[in-house]
């Protein structure tokens, strides 16, 4: 799927804007960034409002008409498109890496994957921890069982 730079209609609107939310939130910066749970909320709603006001600036909409249509205040529409917030930034950046060809759908698709299966290598490793502290554990159960049986037979 070819995302338009330049989008013309409500559907390539949203296909640019998806893009550019997916790509700047797969950035290795960005995903450091909303690590922390406390951030995670404002820095998701701040890149999906830039990723829309860039989107729909594209587009040929004014910046009442995207303030409006994205229920945030022309002021806030403004800094995110200037990039003067560190989201609008960040969009610009994924914008201009869409532009030149060097994002694409596939690329992006790849990276949740990585994410996916670095998160399953988490678990794994955690999980793998798990069983060999309960093995250290019957490892020293076993060792008690020995001793008290020889002490056992000793007394036999």
């Amino acid at each position: 799927m070819e995302v338009p730079i330049v989008p013309k209609s409500r559907r390539e609107i949203h296909q640019l804007e998806t893009m550019l939310l997916l790509g700047t939130l797969l950035q290795p910066k960005v995903l450091e960034i909303i690590k922390d749970p406390v951030e995670k909320l404002t820095w998701v709603d701040s890149l999906a409002v830039a990723s829309g006001a860039l989107a729909r600036e594209k587009a040929g909409m004014t910046v009442s008409e995207i303030a409006e249509e994205l229920g945030r205040t022309e002021q806030t529409i403004r800094k995110h498109l200037k990039g003067e917030t560190k989201a609008g930034e960040f969009v610009k950046e994924t914008y201009e890496l869409l532009k030149k060809g060097e994002l694409k759908l596939g690329d992006l698709e790849a990276q949740v994957e990585l994410i996916s299966a670095e998160e399953k290598i988490k678990k794994l490793e955690e999980e793998v921890k798990e069983l060999e502290e309960q093995k250290k554990t019957l490892e020293e159960n076993l060792g008690k069982v020995k001793d008290t049986l020889k002490k056992l037979l000793d007394e036999l």
